[in-house]
């Protein structure tokens, strides 16, 4: 994901590190780069006087570590679904009794619940997608396979072509769907086997970064790279060629979804953009401009054509069955899989 926005200042950086100001008429926004529009923040500071910080963040496991630290100056936090497991469970996330607030009525079914928070007192849904890979077919004329085969063994014409995110948790995940192994297992084995898949295909890779997805792809400085749903979609802008795949071996799906952080010196300002969110208009601009399917009834009227007709965005139906929902693994499985990662980067 392209960084796009505006960074947390010297003052504010200040704030979050001693975590006990007020900032009335301020919201301090932590949210993955490149992940929500300029244009509707700026809308949402003239209709409420609320001035927005927005920092930005390249996993939700650094989310996580700067929260643990003490960083408690954030009003809200974009969380993955298991890690919004993780933030109630670690007391790291206020119940704001999502159900109460007055546009949570828009919000669609399934949506209006998930697996870590039944009843909705902790989050509300951003948007949700999918975690596969992106080809630019232009560059082979082989029929690739719907395979991470096609990702962790590449064929030769994209070795040394091939972007990953530098994200531990979809890297491990989709190497364990093709060693066909769970990507929960504690057993050291199995994790061998995913690291097996992790270093025989790293000579490969030209980068690891889970920032600039789509320019590095529209810039032809790779020809494959693992990406989200919606950043393949907005590839398509400029690389017409882009085919995001839907491995046979099964993707992840995911969601993201708005949480309070514990700490918050904003929480009615942190409500007050929560609600507005949930407005179909608005919801449907973030849809827009991200490129991945929302949780509000009503957005329809307001959604570009494109993402409907676009098969990365709106999933196929003889691919639904391939979607893996996200997990929140052991300690003892995390562990594992960190040092599976560590081993990989080092």
């Amino acid at each position: 994901m392209k960084l796009r926005s505006v960074l947390l200042g010297a003052s504010a950086l200040a704030l979050l590190s001693v975590g006990s100001a007020k900032a009335d008429g301020e919201l301090f926004f932590y949210n993955w780069s490149n992940y929500f529009p300029p244009e509707l923040m700026e809308k949402f500071e003239k209709e409420t006087g609320i001035k927005v910080t927005l920092d930005v963040y390249d996993s939700n496991e650094t989310m996580l570590a700067k929260l643990q630290a003490g960083a408690s100056g954030y009003d809200i936090a974009v969380a993955s679904d298991y890690m919004v497991d993780v933030m109630i469970k670690e007391g790291l996330a206020t119940e704001i009794d999502a159900k109460a607030l007055e546009n949570f009525g828009n919000v669609a079914k399934p949506h209006d619940t998930m697996k870590y928070d039944p009843e909705r007192k902790y989050s509300v849904t951003y948007l949700w997608g999918t975690t596969g890979f992106t080809y630019d077919a232009s560059l082979t004329e082989a029929d690739m396979e719907q395979s991470w085969k096609e990702f962790f063994e590449p064929r030769e014409e994209f070795r040394g072509k091939i972007g990953a995110l530098n994200d531990e948790v979809e890297m491990y995940n989709a190497a364990s769907y093709y060693a066909g192994v769970e990507k929960c297992t504690e057993d050291p084995l199995e994790a061998q086997k995913v690291l097996d898949i992790l270093l025989k295909q790293k000579p490969f890779i030209a980068v690891y970064s889970s920032e600039g997805t789509i320019d590095r792809m529209s810039a032809r400085e790779v020809s494959m790279h693992m990406q989200w749903n919606g950043a393949a979609h907005r590839t398509k802008e400029t690389v017409p060629e882009a085919v995001f795949v839907y491995p046979k071996e099964g993707l992840t799906y995911w969601s993201d979804h708005f949480v309070v952080p514990t700490g918050a010196p904003n929480l009615e300002n942190a409500k007050t953009f929560i609600n507005w969110m949930m407005k179909p208009e608005n919801a449907a601009e973030a849809s827009n401009y991200a490129g991945y399917m929302n949780s509000i009834k009503g957005t329809g009227e307001f959604m570009d054509a494109s993402l409907n007709s676009d098969p990365a965005v709106n999933t196929p139906e003889e691919y639904a069955g391939l979607l893996i929902p996200g997990q929140n693994c052991s300690v003892k499985a995390r562990d594992l899989r960190n040092r599976v990662w560590t081993k990989l980067k080092s």
